[in-house]
């Protein structure tokens, strides 16, 4: 008896505190959110507040930023987490949990939120700003804090999981993060193509881009002359000072994600795979890219660029991205 009291009581201590959550939330969710930003930093736990915008870029922007601090997605403890909010906490969880690491889990009551955390090892909370009172919020988001990884929970009837159900748990950590990581077709003969895959996706294979030189990260092959389409890609992180062309141009991103800032017309856009962007000829437009991240361009006539701002110019003016007073585009 006194193992077993032992045991549990390991097994229910509380965990560190997420040394950081990076939060956000659409317009259905942004009281909700704010009202829980405000209670985790009274709790001195850092917040990475990134504001309001469509649900699915807003929590594709904190899963982005998740996935990427997950150097070790298996750990039970991690020390950054996100938090998300909109109308019903589903569509945020949807877009969050498209990124590795992220295991977004939807919470309405603290039974939710302490069976994601023991279960699923949830880093990323989800919560309905139309279903959920400031102050219920406030008890799952408590919860889902204080909940360890394979603690007792609702869904164990609060006693601690068998060792079968533990050591089933502990392989989750190391099988979870690989599934949808290949998803070409084991039947498929080596050096097929994946009927699945896009045309242009397929374009940009064994392709060698050419560095860019007067931007530091990015490269790009022409693969077409009149009217001119190329492959371009950036790495995470880089950035293209304002600039403007005497051509308009057409791009889709086929990896990764950016936003785009068109200072013409004091707006922005976040794109992601898939999405397809006109800039037209003289628009005075600044990229950042949050990712490595690929895409499809295509224009008129020779390529120019005219530089409008320096670079480190640029990079000052995203870092006051808050203020910046652009419209973000949907």
């Amino acid at each position: 008896m006194a193992e077993s009291t032992v045991s549990s009581t390991a097994t229910t201590t509380p965990p560190p505190l997420p040394l950081k959550i990076i939060a956000g939330a659409d317009a259905f969710g942004c009281s909700l959110k704010d009202t829980l930003v405000s209670h985790l930093r009274s709790l001195n736990i850092e917040v990475e507040d990134l504001g309001t915008s469509s649900y699915y870029s807003i929590a594709a922007e904190v899963g982005r930023l998740v996935s990427a601090a997950s150097t070790n997605p298996s750990s039970p403890t991690p020390g950054i987490r996100g938090l998300v909010a909109c109308g019903t906490g589903v569509g945020v969880s949807i877009f969050a949990n498209k990124f590795p690491g992220v295991f977004a889990a939807t919470c309405l009551s603290t039974a939710d939120a302490a069976n994601s955390r023991s279960i699923n090892n949830s880093n990323v909370l989800a919560v309905s700003g139309m279903a959920t009172s400031p102050d219920s919020a406030i008890e799952i988001l408590d919860t889902w804090l204080k909940t360890p990884f394979k603690s007792p929970c609702p869904a164990s009837n609060s006693a601690p999981w068998g060792e079968e159900t533990e050591s089933f748990l502990d392989n989750s950590l190391r099988e979870m993060p690989v599934i949808g990581t290949n998803l070409s077709d084991p039947k498929q003969e080596e050096g097929s193509i994946n009927a699945s895959a896009c045309a242009l996706c397929c374009l940009v294979k064994n392709r060698k881009l050419d560095p860019i030189e007067i931007i530091p990260g990015g490269a790009m092959k022409i693969v077409r002359e009149s009217p001119t389409s190329a492959i371009v890609s950036f790495k995470a992180g880089s950035v293209e000072p304002a600039h403007h062309h005497t051509f308009g141009h057409d791009l889709v991103v086929l990896k990764g994600s950016k936003r785009v800032w068109n200072l013409s017309k004091k707006a922005k856009y976040d794109l992601v795979v898939g999405d397809y962007l006109f800039t037209p000829a003289g628009d005075v437009h600044r990229v950042k890219y949050f990712e490595d991240t690929e895409f499809f361009i295509k224009w008129e006539g020779k390529w120019d660029i005219f530089f409008d701002e320096e670079m480190e110019v640029a990079k000052s003016e995203i870092s006051k991205e808050a203020d910046d007073g652009f419209e973000l585009v949907k």
